[in-house]
């Protein structure tokens, strides 16, 4: 009697075990197969991040493609939330460049961030967020106190890493105006600048560097980011009889700069960094107005380079999936930061921000900017791709050709004269 009286106790018991059990079999492949998050929070405006956005879905694509992400002994997909911080747009206060950046955090919830946002001191004040959500990101802002903040308590911002520094490209440049003074002797320089706080930084590096070679710096401009007369530098410039006018800009409007400049017929070479002209289209936009004038590329892999496969690899795919790409700096570390990543969380075998740090901070890939590695969490870069990540600097020729001329390991041609100085 009492067997049958505890039967029915003991088949609900069992019965509702193999129910709980049921639902947690069920439960358990939905979490598995809970897809990887990269948060990109970024001012898409702008040209650089909207570009980069692309070229991190590019890499997304290819990796899915090829079954995902393994972790431990499961793969998991990867899956790309944006959120536009506007911090690139005049006038934006950082704090709502930062809440953008909080927002994409608690909703999305992101396992790891890649680009990060694009003025510099959003990034810097992004740290702390990184810091306390404990996200590990790969950044790639020019943001030149990134490794100084770093250093400050690299306990503290331990998930924090960046694909750039503005200090390379006064190297790269630098490198460039002491072979134009072997060359054809250059000394005299005029700087101008947009009035952002990257821009200003590379071109207060840059001044130095003139001061420390020998040379003689003529002028130093500063333009609000909008402006679109240059006429009174230029002209002070040509008075002077300076032969180089060294530029820092990245604004749309920046591309009037170089048409007044051939239109004043200024006897100086045009060199630094200007976004308009970056792309193959400016010679479609600007014609041989542009002819003679040397940029860098910040990141090499944005270039189709010969003489590094890996870039020209990249450039391609870039252009199969989107079109020519139009820009300098984002896209190819952005690719490189998704794949630097992916290679930490697969060595890691597991999410944990913590052991994915550790993972990043031993990360020695090929990437289409060179051979990435870091040091203090900022990666390293130098003049061989096939050691270092690298900055490339281009001429504009006749024809509409962007001829590589520095690094050496990847030049392709000489540095010319401007038809204005022949």
């Amino acid at each position: 009697m009492t067997t049958w009286k505890v039967l029915p106790k003991i088949v609900i018991l069992l019965v509702a075990f193999l129910f709980l059990s049921s639902q947690a079999a069920f439960a358990a492949p939905a979490e598995k197969g809970k897809p990887i998050v990269i948060g990109v929070p970024s001012s898409f405006k702008s040209i650089e991040a909207a570009d980069g956005l692309k070229a991190i879905t590019l890499a997304v694509e290819e990796i899915n493609a090829k079954g995902g992400v393994k972790v431990g002994n499961e793969k998991k997909m990867l899956k790309i939330e944006s959120i536009e911080t506007r911090d690139m747009e005049p006038g934006v206060p950082l704090a709502d460049a930062l809440l953008a950046n909080e927002k994409l955090i608690l909703e999305k919830k992101p396992n790891v961030i890649i680009q990060g946002p694009t003025r510099s001191e959003v990034l810097l004040a992004a740290m702390d967020l990184y810091a306390q959500y404990k996200i590990p990101s790969i950044n790639n802002a020019v943001a030149s106190k990134f490794v100084d903040k770093y250093l400050s308590n690299p306990e503290k911002y331990r998930h924090c890493f960046r694909m750039f520094d503005g200090k390379y490209v006064v190297a790269g440049l630098g490198d460039v105006m002491a072979k134009m003074n072997k060359d054809y002797g250059f000394k005299k320089a005029y700087i101008v600048v947009q009035d952002a706080i990257w821009a200003v930084g590379i071109a207060n590096g840059m001044n130095a560097w003139y001061k420390n070679n020998g040379w003689e710096v003529v002028g130093f401009d500063k333009y609000p980011t909008g402006a679109s007369d240059f006429s009174s530098t230029l002209i002070k410039a040509k008075q002077a009889g300076v032969q180089v006018i060294f530029c820092i800009f990245d604004m749309p409007q920046s591309g009037i700069l170089v048409q007044q400049w051939k239109d004043m017929k200024i006897p100086a070479v045009f060199a630094g960094f200007i976004s308009p002209l970056m792309g193959s289209k400016a010679w479609t936009t600007f014609g041989d107005k542009i002819e003679g004038v040397i940029n860098i590329c910040f990141d090499g892999g944005n270039l189709p380079l010969e003489k590094y496969p890996p870039a020209k690899k990249f450039y391609e795919a870039y252009k199969k999936r989107w079109g020519e790409m139009q820009v300098g700096h984002k896209p190819a570390v952005d690719y490189d930061g998704v794949y630097a990543m992916v290679g930490a969380i697969e060595r890691a075998g597991s999410l944990d921000p913590d052991k994915i740090a550790k993972e990043l901070e031993k990360t020695n890939m090929v990437g289409c900017t060179g051979r990435i590695h870091f040091k203090d969490h900022q990666y390293v870069f130098g003049v061989d791709p096939k050691i270092d990540a690298i900055s490339a600097v281009y001429q504009w020729k006749k024809g509409g050709k962007r001829v590589p001329i520095f690094p050496d390991s990847i030049a392709e041609g000489v540095i010319e004269k401007p038809a204005s100085m022949k």
